[in-house]
């Protein structure tokens, strides 16, 4: 007998197993052969401390310290660019104000990222603190975490059936029965339909996919020292990974839940939009992928126990910042559940809270 259940291996399910594990006996269970494999696997990985909504910006600042330090840090320096346009200028404007960006000029713009077409690119702001975050060390920091406490990680565990149990839960998985007092629902893109397989009420989380293709380096240039690059509004973005450059069309076409893919028209409209910012064309594609950012109705995370079923609890909603948050939403969701009180402010914690739904 378990006193948690996880369902979910990605950073939310892996984070909130971690905490957890120092308040009771945790078992996670992840359908795929490994942790990490759908979204969490496919992310960006930039921590920005001040990308996205109010309550995700506070996360971001109460993760960051564990992030730099704990078990050696995960962080290395990279930066964030903004570039525009004369016909992007609201955009451009609003996301400045948004994140905080300090304004440059475009040649500077241009000395930090060479392949920048001037002639296009007339205005930029930049963000040094941005970091690189190592997601695979992150995981595996967190799951070293739970096994040292005790606590059991099952892969290949796909969850067929949930019932109640006169202690809690009783969830199959695979071949396997497991039971716990307290379900965590951190299931990713699949957190409304594991709810219905509780008898949960869901919450109506929508799973937007975000491609990605991979690059051989522009003009063969050592971009180790570039920084992220957006495109006003966020209509496109690029990065350095590992000699090569991931460019992506940003968008978010709601789906239904599955392994993911890109859309060849959107990958091929994405990469047209970074190519009309820079010189050096897209000549072939080392690879391409997607991933589900799954949000809420208001595009907040949702962690704590559900309104109607107190032993249900949702760590969900993650969206495009579950790596950045996860050390600051994997606690506050222990001190929740344990009953501490939690140091994010109470209107964050409001603002995260499923009671919000009503």
């Amino acid at each position: 007998m378990q006193d948690f259940i996880i369902i979910g291996g990605g950073i939310a399910g892996i984070s909130a197993g971690a905490r957890l594990s120092h308040l009771g006996r945790v078992t996670v269970l992840e359908r795929e052969s490994a942790l990490a494999y759908h979204a969490s696997g496919r992310s960006a990985a930039l921590f920005e401390e001040s990308y996205g909504k109010p309550s995700v910006i506070a996360l971001n600042r109460a993760s960051k310290d564990y992030h730099a330090t704990a078990n050696g840090g995960v962080l290395s320096p990279r930066g964030l660019m903004l570039v525009g346009t004369s016909a992007t200028d609201a955009a451009f404007r609003k996301d400045i104000a948004d994140m905080g960006l300090s304004e440059i000029t475009a040649q500077e713009a241009k000395s930090l990222v060479p392949i920048l077409n001037t002639a296009v690119v007339d205005r930029a702001a930049i963000d040094t603190s941005a970091w690189d975050i190592d997601t695979d060390l992150l995981i595996q920091n967190f799951a070293r975490e739970v096994r040292a406490n005790g606590g059991q990680i099952a892969t290949g565990a796909p969850v067929n059936a949930i019932t109640r149990s006169a202690s809690g839960w009783q969830v199959v998985a695979g071949d396997q029965i497991h039971e716990g007092t307290t379900l965590v629902n951190a299931a990713g893109a699949w957190v409304d339909q594991i709810a219905q397989m509780a008898g949960v009420t869901p919450l109506g989380f929508t799973p937007l996919r975000r491609s990605m293709a991979r690059i051989p380096a522009p003009g063969g240039h050592d971009m180790s020292k570039w920084p992220m690059v957006f495109g006003a509004g966020e209509d496109w973005y690029c990065k350095p990974d590992a000699g090569a450059l991931i460019v992506s069309p940003a968008e978010e076409d709601p789906c239904d839940p599955h392994d993911a893919w890109a859309d060849d028209m959107v990958l091929a409209e994405g990469l047209a939009r970074y190519e009309e910012h820079v010189t050096e064309p897209v000549t072939r594609m080392l690879a391409n992928w997607a991933g589900l950012r799954t949000f809420a109705p208001d595009r907040q995370l949702v962690l704590g126990r559900d309104t109607g079923m107190p032993n249900f609890v949702w760590c969900a909603g993650q969206g495009g910042y579950g790596f950045q948050t996860a050390p600051a939403a994997s606690q506050l969701l222990a001190d929740l559940i344990g009953g501490t009180p939690p140091a994010i402010d109470p209107e964050i914690v409001a603002a995260v809270d499923p009671a919000r739904f009503g």
